[in-house]
């Protein structure tokens, strides 16, 4: 069964692809729920990041507006934190979440956080095996790889542990930022009570995007060597 071909791999990515899906729909169901949530002070999104970015003493990261929908992210190349329209703009739970989560990252920049540093300097590794990884793996799905389908699942492998441990690395990485992100607007006064509460849920199921993609890795992985073992066999 679990050496099986294309069968276990189409079980595997259409349960994840379901997963995966629900979780999505949840977060942008409790984001435009926390988006109608207003803030007491009435600060936006990019407000309440320069409130945490000074708090922090970070004074070399640059706050702009992006575009689309749940597109913030913090560059660590430029020391930029972009944030999407509803949350640069928002004056709501939601943006204040959002925007200190992404300051989250900043800080653990700033502090030389561990697990950042190893991220980031596996990204030009995993960009290498990202460009190869579909071809391969459609390879090792199919086993059209002649005499060469062992060494075909074997590099397949190598370079989807890449992705997956990337995909791992991300987990503590992405939970950190929450953490530090809640503890801020706690203390800070920011958001506490049932705002608090309404930002950590909210973060909850952004987490559970990278949770979903970094199991989801795994299981395809573990097939591959499962499956890797069974040819040998």
């Amino acid at each position: 069964m679990f050496t099986g071909g294309y069968g276990v791999y189409l079980i595997i990515t259409l349960l994840f692809a379901g997963i995966g899906a629900l979780v999505s729909n949840r977060l942008k169901s409790k984001f435009k729920h926390y988006s109608e949530v207003p803030m007491t002070n009435r600060l936006s999104g990019a407000e309440v990041a320069e409130k945490m970015l000074a708090f922090h003493h970070i004074r070399d990261v640059r706050i702009v507006a992006g575009e689309g929908m749940l597109t913030d992210h913090y560059n660590p190349t430029n020391k930029t934190i972009s944030l999407s329209p509803e949350v640069f703009q928002g004056r709501s739970v939601a943006a204040a979440a959002v925007a200190s989560h992404e300051c989250g990252h900043a800080v653990q920049h700033a502090k030389g956080y561990a697990w950042l540093q190893f991220r980031s300097k596996m990204v030009p590794v995993v960009q290498v095996a990202s460009r190869f990884q579909s071809i391969l793996l459609m390879l090792a799905v199919a086993g059209i790889a002649g005499g060469f389908g062992n060494t075909i699942l074997l590099i397949t492998i190598g370079v989807f542990g890449v992705t997956t441990l990337f995909s791992l690395m991300t987990l503590p990485v992405e939970f950190d930022a929450s953490r530090r992100a809640l503890n801020w607007l706690e203390e800070s006064g920011t958001a506490t009570g049932q705002l608090h509460e309404g930002a950590k849920d909210a973060l909850w199921w952004a987490a559970m995007t990278y949770v979903v993609a970094a199991l989801s890795a795994l299981a395809i992985l573990f097939w591959l060597i499962l499956r890797y073992m069974g040819r040998r066999d």
